[in-house]
């Protein structure tokens, strides 16, 4: 029935013209009293208007949109973002309440009275800009962009003005039309440390929204890296509204309804995370004047500890209306301070690898314990040791010789009387033994843009030598950590956990819990123990090598030693070349501690550090672990000197570019 009515008022409506001239020709005809033709002309524009009125309320949705924008105004809540807080229950991040000024381009204009086709601003634009501390050429720019999304609907004008900066202009805020706020929070830090962990938050752009067009609207907020990234969708809270009514000057008069259309935002979960916030705001300060990273971890449960990439930055500067500023910034600084270099940065791992080739090579029956080769540097280049006559002492000496000669034994096992078939099937064999350790695969820790590192195939060398005509010769760089080999530190964290652990480990993660105080929740893939399927009593062989790296003679870390507590660790010096062009070693050290029952697990690498991983990285590593076992470090002069010190080689300058011809 409403659809023929629909129909009927939409045609005449639309050919409304039509009709009256057909009638009035029609009248001509057949009426020939004057005031008959006035009453039916009457009674034809009072139908017309009637049904076209019937048409515009009933049928015409923009009319019944524009009725209810220029009556309702429906003001988003938006939630509370969840808390994040250390492992020891200290609040890292928390919120602070701004305000976004909204507008209503269509309710800041007014009709002249003389001519009703223009319009005049209602409100005093010069009086707005000063508050406000714009130019007018602003105050046009971002009145453009209002219109443009829409002239009805409401959209931000200015956002994420503070608590100081609204209290100084709130109560003047009714003299412009088309003008109110809307309440929001943004993020603020208890210590100006974690930033490459914690992540930041940011404008959500068109992917975003594309993504989830049922929660984000234009000028919403969204984790954009670190845990805000990972868990913004626990982070973030559900949205409230309240719908209010409002006068013809847009003053707010009421709630709609009795505010039966308001719904209260829920707010976001809170994360509790395994961070120890004072040992990472200790690890960022051993690390200031660097470039480089450390990881530390807790081996028995996989919950990182501290997660540092140098130089780092404070994530205040990330908050606010500054933001855009402050990125631009970091980003063109020579050092990149957004690069996370922890998670990220992919590395020759040096002698640290050693550790996992001996384990590898014992499990696989190459060698055993107690076999030894000669310190022969015509093999490969290695500093003055006597030989090792087994492998703890390899591992406490960092013997290049002995590792090259353990490494050709894993590859050419003699399985093929064809040599290059041989290397294909050793590699094939040495390759799975290094991903059981975690290396060359992503590690599937609780945080954004994790990168795998490198552990070469036999499709890669088939490729880079075209062909199968390569083998032991060709390859024996990877057996003392440099060669094709790459590795990310936290993932040499990861290796320090394995030993630790004595053959497993659980995979990396930052959050321990999500929820609030009365209800939390623990992510189940992140209490797996992940095994190597290497025998224990090789890692005890490990165990004890390490620990001679740092108390035995002979041993390269001996700077990583804290008194009172027994540290096992492994330096490693890693060469850097950019493009042919040889740059400073790399200063690279593991370590976990105590030696028994390890507490904490770590990696240290410190980029350019000429002097190998026993002069920089060993001893910061050091410092860590007493900081983290004691609470305290009692060795203040060795803090001061790390701390103050500023080890690595300044960057290369770019060439400049050529000019194109």
């Amino acid at each position: 029935m409403w659809k023929i009515i629909y129909i009927f008022a939409f045609h005449l409506v639309a050919h409304a013209d039509r009709h009256i001239l057909f009638i009035v020709s029609t009248m001509n005809d057949t009426f020939k009293n004057r005031s008959q033709y006035i009453r039916m002309a009457f009674a034809l524009v009072a139908i017309i208007l009637i049904l076209r009125l019937a048409y515009i309320q009933l049928f015409d949705k923009d009319y019944t949109t524009v009725a209810d924008a220029q009556a309702l105004r429906e003001v988003v809540q938006f939630p509370a973002r969840g808390y994040i807080y250390d492992r020891n229950g200290k609040l890292i991040v928390y919120n602070e309440a701004v305000f976004d000024l909204m507008v209503v381009p269509s309710e800041t204009l007014v009709r002249d009275k003389n001519d009703r086709k223009k319009y005049h601003q209602a409100n005093d634009t010069a009086l707005l800009c000063r508050k406000l501390g714009i130019t007018h050429a602003d105050y046009e720019a971002r009145m453009e962009k209002a219109r443009t999304y829409s002239p009805v609907v409401a959209s931000i004008f200015m956002k994420q003005i503070s608590k100081e900066e609204y209290a100084s202009w709130q109560r003047d805020l009714y003299k412009f039309k088309g003008f109110y706020v809307q309440r929001r929070t943004l993020r603020s830090y208890t210590r100006p440390v974690g930033a490459h962990v914690l992540g930041y938050v940011g404008e959500v752009n068109d992917s975003d929204i594309k993504n989830d067009s049922a929660y984000y609207r234009r000028g919403d907020y969204i984790g954009q890296s670190g845990l805000e990234k990972t868990y913004e969708n626990e982070l973030r809270g559900v949205k409230g509204k309240t719908v209010m009514q409002v006068d013809v000057h847009s003053r707010t008069i009421g709630h709609y309804l009795d505010g039966k259309m308001d719904c209260t935002p829920i707010e976001g979960n809170n994360l509790y995370t395994s961070l120890d916030l004072d040992l990472q705001e200790y690890a960022e300060k051993l690390m200031s004047n660097k470039r480089g990273c450390v990881v530390a971890i807790e081996p028995s449960t996989g919950e990182v500890l501290a997660l540092v990439s140098a130089p780092t930055y404070d994530p205040n500067l990330l908050v606010g209306r500054v933001r855009g500023d402050n990125y631009s910034m970091l980003e063109a600084d020579a050092n990149k301070p957004l690069y996370n270099r922890a998670l990220q940065g992919a590395y020759p791992p040096g002698s640290i690898f050693k550790v996992a080739q001996a384990m590898a090579a014992l499990q696989q029956g190459v060698i055993t314990p107690t076999t030894g080769f000669a310190c022969n540097k015509s093999l490969v280049g290695c500093h003055n040791h006597p030989s090792a006559g087994r492998v703890q002492d390899a591992i406490k000496m960092s013997c290049n010789p002995y590792f090259y000669n353990v490494y050709n034994r894993m590859i050419q096992q003699g399985k093929y009387k064809n040599v290059f078939k041989d290397s294909q099937y050793g590699l094939m064999v040495w390759r799975d033994y290094m991903l059981r350790f975690g290396f060359g695969q992503r590690l599937d820790i609780d945080l954004p843009n994790v990168k795998s590192g490198y552990i070469p195939d036999t499709s890669f060398y088939n490729k880079w030598y075209k062909g199968h005509t390569w083998s032991f010769s060709t390859i024996y760089s990877n057996s003392i950590g440099q060669g094709e080999v790459l590795v990310v530190p936290i993932q040499m964290a990861n290796l320090a956990c394995v030993v630790a652990n004595r053959g497993y480990y659980i995979t990396p993660h930052v959050v321990r819990y999500v929820g609030n105080d009365s209800v939390k929740t623990r992510r189940k893939e992140y209490v797996t123990k992940h095994q190597t399927g290497i025998d224990k009593r090789y890692f005890d062989i490990a165990v004890a090598g390490m620990n001679d790296v740092v108390y035995a003679p002979g041993g390269t870390g001996h700077r990583a030693a804290v008194p009172g507590i027994s540290v096992c660790g492994k330096t490693g010096t890693a060469e850097n070349y950019v493009g042919k062009v040889k740059r400073a070693d790399h200063s690279v050290f593991i370590a976990f501690a105590p030696k028994d029952d390890p507490k904490i697990a770590l990696s240290v690498y410190v980029e350019n550090a000429a002097g190998g991983g026993g002069t920089w990285a060993a001893p910061i590593a050091g410092l860590i672990i007493e900081k983290y076992l004691k609470g305290t470090v009692e060795r203040t002069e060795v803090e001061r000197t790390y701390m103050e010190a500023s080890p690595c080689q300044p960057l290369m300058k770019p060439k400049p570019a050529t000019p194109k011809k």
